[in-house]
């Protein structure tokens, strides 16, 4: 079994290492819409090539977090996130050595791998870093370091920091987890799990138990919905507010700040679960994200009004995606935590898939971006209920 350190200073060090690789993993998932509008160009990639390029990485995220997961619990959290970090940041570089468009994508892929499997290992480690009742707020502390890197990622491209060089940005993506690994092998301690007599051969027996499926598939059913909202506006929200009537600029500048808002409500996720009155305060953080996205669908064309809107979209989606993270490691024993995470992510990514599929497919149908918002709001609701008959039904014993 793995302790949670109980040292402050070390378990600061801890959650600083993982919340840097968060937000490092948050701009290389960001790198390649970034590098988009050049990368099609230079190699004259056809629609069809470049949806190849953006879902090869997707694939990889998916396979990435099963291979992830498994790693953590069989070799241990450190070798795994070392691993994943070393796996994302070579195949990041050597995009900026493609010489085709087949090449770039199976590196997008490699680097997808490496994404997805960095991310069990994040939660697993931020879970086991503190005590009982702080970890909710240690996973969401992480957590809130991805939105925060597609925020620095997305002001560099507003901002034309890359120079107009889609190669840059793969480059400083390969180089920041390469320069932060040699901190957290030697910064994080092993935390390799020791198995008692009794321990299963195999993670996978214990996850795919029987007796544990219902609590199983009401997280699995959480992630789902809510990684498809999340990944939906992620996608979709510039072109929807362009259509709306809005610059390109005021878009891309709404997207920064639902990737700060975010970040922020991220942070506030970690006190909801830890709070003494968790199952009230998770009910009203979904109300309010199906209010805002309410709101956000029948919005008036003002400027202030629509970037107010948006931040408090970021700070609602997140945080209740930030409820999500914080839950998941406490639903598995340290035995198989990561293994059991890293299947809840892989899940969690179909539906990051679907988010942005399904609003094409609204689009061609001839929904409004209003209407497209509007049907996001029951999804959340279905989202929140999920959740609280999780926190009902499997959730609470752990947290007692």
């Amino acid at each position: 079994m793995t302790k949670a350190m109980k040292a402050p200073a070390a378990s600061g060090r801890v959650l600083l290492y993982v919340f840097l690789a968060a937000i490092i993993e948050g701009f290389d998932l960001q790198a390649a819409g970034i590098a988009a509008p050049k990368i099609g160009p230079a190699f004259s990639m056809s629609p069809q090539q470049m949806g190849l390029f953006f879902s090869s990485a997707t694939f990889g995220l998916m396979f990435g977090a099963l291979a992830g997961g498994y790693a953590a619990d069989r070799w241990g959290r450190r070798a795994g996130l070392t691993f994943a970090l070393g796996a994302f940041g070579f195949a990041s570089i050597a995009t900026v050595f493609a010489t085709s468009v087949e090449s770039l994508i199976v590196l997008r892929f490699v680097t997808g791998l490496g994404l997805g499997g960095a991310l069990p290992n994040l939660v697993s480690i931020a879970a086991e870093a503190v005590g009982p009742e702080r970890k909710g707020r240690a996973v969401a502390l992480m957590y809130a370091g991805m939105p925060l890197g597609a925020a620095v990622a997305s002001l560099v491209a507003l901002l034309g920091f890359h120079g107009g060089d889609w190669r840059s940005i793969f480059l400083v993506g390969g180089l920041l987890p390469l320069l932060l690994v040699p901190f957290i092998y030697l910064g994080l301690p092993a935390m390799k799990i020791t198995r008692g007599a009794n321990a299963p051969k195999t993670p996978w027996t214990v996850v795919f138990r029987r007796d544990a499926m219902a609590a199983t598939l009401l997280l699995w059913s959480a992630f789902f919905l809510g990684l498809l909202v999340v990944y939906l506006l992620m996608n979709w929200l510039p072109q929807l507010l362009v259509a709306q009537g809005f610059s390109r600029d005021e878009a891309s500048l709404a997207l920064i700040l639902y990737s700060l808002g975010g970040a922020v409500g991220s942070l506030l996720g970690g006190r909801v679960l830890d709070s003494a009155h968790r199952v009230a305060a998770i009910a009203a953080s979904f109300a309010f994200v199906a209010a805002i996205l309410a709101l956000l669908g029948v919005l008036t064309p003002a400027l202030s009004t629509m970037l107010a809107t948006v931040t408090l979209a970021g700070i609602g989606v997140l945080c209740v995606q930030s409820i999500l993270y914080g839950i998941a490691p406490q639903c598995y024993p340290a035995e198989i935590r990561g293994t059991g995470v890293g299947v809840v992510v892989a899940v969690g990514r179909l539906g990051s898939m679907v988010g942005p599929l399904l609003a094409g497919l609204l689009v061609a149908q001839g929904s409004t971006p209003s209407g497209i918002m509007l049907v996001l709001v029951p999804i959340i609701l279905a989202c929140g209920l999920g959740t609280l008959a999780l926190v009902a039904a499997r959730f609470r014993p752990v947290l007692a």
